[in-house]
């Protein structure tokens, strides 16, 4: 699952970089949404939060 991650994350730096005004909100926006849920997934990972739901 991590490196779907970091490969999509990688896809939208590109994505970024030749974006227009309007597009570089939504691909900002992706990006950190991105980000987050790799760190989650690797924190799951290394045993350092678990990622089961409270209930």
């Amino acid at each position: 699952m991590t490196i779907a991650l970091e490969i999509h994350i990688e896809e939208l730096r590109r994505e970024l970089k030749n974006a227009d005004p309007a597009e570089r909100r939504q691909i900002e926006a992706e990006l950190d949404l991105a980000q987050a849920e790799l760190a989650v997934a690797v924190a799951a990972e290394e045993g350092a939060i678990d990622a089961a739901p409270p209930f």
